[in-house]
């Protein structure tokens, strides 16, 4: 998963989408796309601004990619992937310089006022992102006080080549062995530095490392299959869960009796993260008063569907009083109702499957928008060492190997949790439910969006995707797809439309006040259940997200707010003469840019289609 804003210090998360056209790539095009530009300086002064840009940003990845090769990996670039990162204080000190110098030799290398419209919005997004690794890096200490940042080299720096790799297998198979036998560097790294993580972050990292113990005992070799290297791989292998079952008593004994850090970042921190990580236009504070009132929208929205169902499921019993109380009674026991029509967790994956089926059927007939050919999304059952607080993610093709598969990762629920916990979470994730998951993580959400990123011709663009565009147009998607028909005017699915959206707002409205005030966990738990209508466990899980993240959860409804704003306003504009399909295009054409942009270019390109 590349996500942005940590592009200085790679952590994975697995509680956000995965942010990462070519033919299958091989040595030579890779080589030959990112080759240090042997130009004189002469030649370089000859070059277009746009070319200078352009030349800037590959030497730039050059090097960043030989001093962070699971970056690399992850981005699709494969030159790199028999290493793992120096993460010493020394290298990453130099990280931090190498950005610095970075963002001066931009401007003075490349002359803003004469590149092109699109390549001056490159300069920007180029620009902010270093803006962005320097204040993540001088604001953040992952590598003190987050134990998942080591999780990503252990689990992602193997797993990836063996599920998003072109490359040979065996070539593949031979870069896992020289990366785990890197693995006991990373380790011992790991004891080294951890100090005092937040307690909630530690439990997380605890619960991934016995995923990742695991997946070296036995999955590791699912997906190695049949190999005339497997001996070798089971002695690596053997020799990585041992340190690995050494690192889980550090992080159960020593690390957990001074899991004392703070979770909360605080309002100065937030609001200025917020507005590096959204890059949006608005302030944190702007963002919750929409939220607010967009959640007191929602509800009303929701008990108008509500009460309609309420007959079908209580015949015999009057709908609760039209007040604050009895509109909340009406929606709990519709909700809990229809949260009862779910399947068996066996079938979590096939149902999955099958309701993408379904939603790519309507979005043909409808001329939604034009689905990927070929379609490279595999859904498969989420690796036990990327489970944690979510149901599911999308594995996009990292831009760089866009050839590669996409996986819409699904979690079934663990198997050592109670009959009760699996029925709350079937119920969470109902029949209805699970076809607005797949609309947000696949069809046409994630796995769509990313896969139309990937073809954008500007590597600034693939390689930097911003958060709110992707998240707010998985949301946009659930709504719009309900509101062109999709699902006949189904409405215990537009209450799980509804409710699911209401939790995108809530994450907006949570992320800040755990983050900004002293909001308690029982009020969170509160809110989250009596307001947002979640259950018990979900509502547990996104406590633990919140805390273990800041401002991710606010992209979400920053994304759909500008996504289904500019929708609004474009078919006002147009009239009779909007066609949706066109205004898709146009939205997807330009990749995942900052949503500040994207008003300008869809304009640009609707005059173009004229």
């Amino acid at each position: 998963m590349f996500c942005p804003r940590e592009v200085a210090n790679f952590q994975f998360n697995p509680d956000t989408t995965n942010y990462k056209v070519m033919s299958k790539i091989t040595w030579m095009t890779i080589i030959g796309a990112f080759s240090i530009l042997t130009a004189t300086a002469p030649a370089f002064a000859q070059q277009t601004a746009d070319d200078k840009l352009n030349s800037f940003f590959k030497n730039y990845l050059e090097e960043y990619f030989r001093q962070q090769p699971l970056q690399a990996t992850s981005l699709g670039d494969h030159r790199f992937d028999d290493q793992l990162d120096d993460i010493s204080q020394k290298a990453r000190d130099g990280w931090l310089t190498r950005a610095r110098g970075t963002l001066k030799e931009l401007t003075r290398q490349v002359d803003y006022t004469k590149l092109t419209r699109d390549r001056q919005i490159d300069f920007e997004i180029f620009q902010h992102e270093l803006e962005a690794q320097i204040w993540v890096t001088k604001n953040t200490h992952p590598f003190e006080e987050d134990p998942r940042t080591y999780g990503g080299y252990i689990n992602d720096g193997i797993y990836l080549l063996l599920t998003q790799s072109t490359l040979p297998k065996e070539t593949n198979l031979s870069n896992c062995l020289a990366r785990m036998a890197e693995l006991p560097r990373i380790i011992a790294t790991a004891k080294k530095n951890l100090t005092h993580p937040p307690k909630a972050v530690l439990e997380t990292a605890i619960r991934q490392n016995r995923g990742s113990i695991s997946f070296y005992e036995r999955d590791i070799f699912d997906f190695a299959g049949d190999t005339p290297q497997l001996a070798r791989l089971k002695t690596a292998a053997a020799k990585v869960a041992d340190e690995l079952k050494d690192y889980q008593k550090f992080l159960e004994g020593e690390l957990m009796s001074r899991a004392t850090g703070e979770w909360r970042i605080g309002k100065r921190k937030f609001d200025q993260k917020f507005e590096l990580e959204t890059d949006a236009d608005v302030t944190a504070e702007q963002n919750l008063a929409d939220a607010e009132t967009e959640f007191a929208s929602v509800r009303r929205d929701m008990y108008v569907v509500a009460r309609q169902l309420w007959g079908g499921y209580f015949p015999q019993t009057p709908v609760p009083p039209d007040d604050a109380d009895g509109r909340r009674e009406t929606i709990t026991k519709v909700i809990d109702a229809v949260d009862r029509e779910h399947g068996r967790p066996e079938d979590l994956i096939s149902d999955a499957r099958a309701t993408v089926e379904k939603i790519k059927t309507f979005i043909r007939e409808r001329h939604y928008l034009q689905l990927p050919d070929p379609d490279r999304c595999q859904v498969i059952e989420m690796p036990e060492f990327r489970r944690g607080n979510s149901l599911a993610y999308l594995g996009n093709a990292p831009p760089l190997d866009p050839a590669a598969s996409s996986y819409y990762a699904v979690s079934p629920p663990p198997s050592d949790w109670t009959p009760q916990q699996v029925k709350s979470f079937l119920e969470e994730y109902n029949r209805h439910m699970l076809q607005i998951l797949t609309i947000h993580e696949g069809y046409p959400g994630h796995y769509v969006q990313l896969e139309r990123a990937n073809r954008n011709p500007s590597l600034i663009r693939r390689v930097f995707q911003s958060g709110p565009f992707v998240e707010g147009w998985a949301v946009y998607g659930e709504v719009t797809m309900l509101n062109e028909g999709f699902g006949a005017g189904d409405l215990k699915l537009r209450l799980m439309q509804q409710k699911f959206y209401l939790r995108a707002v809530a994450n907006s409205i949570l992320d800040y006040k755990m983050h900004c005030t002293q909001m308690t966990d029982d009020e969170a738990m509160k809110f989250l259940t009596g307001d947002a209508f979640q259950s018990e466990g979900e509502a547990k899980l996104k406590l633990i997200r919140a805390k273990q993240s800041s401002v991710q959860l606010s992209t979400y409804f920053v994304g759909r707010m500008a996504h289904y704003r500019l929708h609004q306003q474009i078919e006002r504009e147009l009239g009779e003469k909007f066609d949706l399909a066109q205004y898709h295009e146009a939205v997807l054409s330009h990749g995942s840019v900052p949503v500040k942009y994207l008003p300008e270019l869809v304009h640009a390109s609707l005059s173009e289609a004229k």
